[in-house]
């Protein structure tokens, strides 16, 4: 059964730091660029990073240019996204997703074959 565990959420200040994981299982997730992302109350989803299997290829969307970091660690069947210097913008549900191919439009979710079923992200004061 494939499964895509995304753990870490939780309620942080703004200027606070979070880590999220993502877990797989069911599929050679080794093979699969893994992506994050996320969707606010009222707003369309939105991609936010993107992984490729094996050579770290990144990808981030302008708003998480040098605040989030995205990894992997194909041993661990597991990538993470570190989220540095939160926004109250931040805020949404968070979800990683899992497609075969690396490239083009990293942050179209239609790309994506597998997704796990969000953690969500607070950030508030």
């Amino acid at each position: 059964q494939v499964q895509l565990v995304e753990s870490g959420g939780g309620l942080v200040q703004p200027g606070g730091s979070l880590k999220l994981s993502c877990a797989a299982s069911g599929f050679q997730s080794d093979y699969y660029a893994i992506g994050w992302f996320r969707q606010a109350p009222g707003k369309e989803r939105e991609g936010v990073s993107c992984i490729s299997n094996s050579d770290n290829n990144t990808y981030y969307t302008d708003s998480v240019k040098g605040r989030f970091t995205i990894s992997r660690d194909n041993a661990k069947k597991t990538v993470y996204l570190q989220m540095n210097s939160l926004k109250p913008e931040d805020t949404a549900v968070y979800y990683c997703a899992a497609k075969r191919l690396y490239g083009g439009s990293n942050n179209v979710g239609a790309l994506y074959d597998y997704w796990g079923q969000g953690t969500q992200v607070t950030v508030s004061s």
